[in-house]
């Protein structure tokens, strides 16, 4: 486990956080939202990628948080030549063991994604998933992003905001809570260890995005970093709705009301 020895570097959280992903490897990938569970949802990820990044033929991408692989995968089916970036070991075992069954040449290194380590100007694009609504000091890492890439390059980061639940959202998982109670409503696949819900709580209420990470203020962050030509894109009705066949009925109408997004960049220059 490495220690983060900036200067006021946070080390009790960064480590929490390092902690909680560690423990959630395990279950991970039973979540759908998670792994990627059917033939429509792999394409509409494709989609959402091509339409970001373009297709691979041979680029180096970078998977920020790449966790098990999901989206590494992904991008390696595009064509893309793949690394997979996370500091959660458990996580990586679990990637690593994915690709060797696939025979996929994807690297899985162990390291900090807001100091990665990369040598400058040497990615064509990068992808993140659900990542930067955990970050301690985006701005920090968004330098460090721009770094790596190479000029021209392009970033997509497809986030949202777990934070505010309007009260469509929680009427329905109320709602639904009560049903599964019942046994009217079938319960969906555990996603997380027991006993982590205050683990989660805590964490989030300490991170720099504990009021909601939101489309806007991703992409405020992203030009102030430097990068050019920020978009922001709310249409991923097709991931939500490959998705939405795993979950139950009220479960997948209150993921529907959730802000999620995603937004590319460009890094100026090439």
């Amino acid at each position: 486990m490495e220690m983060d020895t900036r200067v006021g570097g946070n080390y009790g959280l960064r480590d929490e956080i390092k902690a909680y992903w560690s423990t959630r490897a395990e279950t991970f990938d039973l979540s759908p939202g998670h792994e990627i569970f059917s033939d429509d949802e792999l394409a509409a990820w494709r989609s959402l990628i091509v339409k970001h990044l373009g297709k691979g033929e041979g680029r180096r991408a970078l998977d920020l948080a790449s966790g098990t692989g999901v989206i590494s995968h992904v991008m390696d089916g595009l064509g893309f030549e793949v690394t997979g970036l996370d500091w959660a070991e458990p996580m990586l075992e679990k990637a690593r063991l994915k690709a060797k069954a696939r025979k996929r040449p994807i690297q899985f290194r162990m390291a900090d994604v807001e100091s990665t380590m990369e040598p400058d100007n040497h990615h064509d694009v990068i992808i993140t998933r659900h990542l930067v609504w955990t970050l301690v000091d985006p701005a920090a890492a968004f330098s460090e992003w721009l770094r790596v890439l190479k000029p021209g390059g392009k970033i997509l980061i497809v986030d949202g905001d777990f934070v505010n639940v309007g009260r469509t959202e929680r009427m329905l998982k109320a709602l639904a809570k009560g049903l599964e109670r019942l046994g009217l409503l079938k319960s969906d696949p555990m996603h997380a260890p027991p006993g982590l819900a205050q683990t989660h709580t805590s964490i989030v209420s300490r991170v720099y995005f504990s009021g909601g990470a939101r489309a806007d203020l991703v992409a405020d962050l992203l030009a102030r970093s430097g990068f050019t030509n920020v978009t922001i894109d709310t249409n991923l009705r097709e991931i939500h709705k490959a998705q939405s066949k795993h979950w139950n009925y009220l479960k997948a109408l209150a993921r529907g009301t959730q802000h999620r997004f995603a937004v590319s960049a460009v890094k100026p220059g090439g």
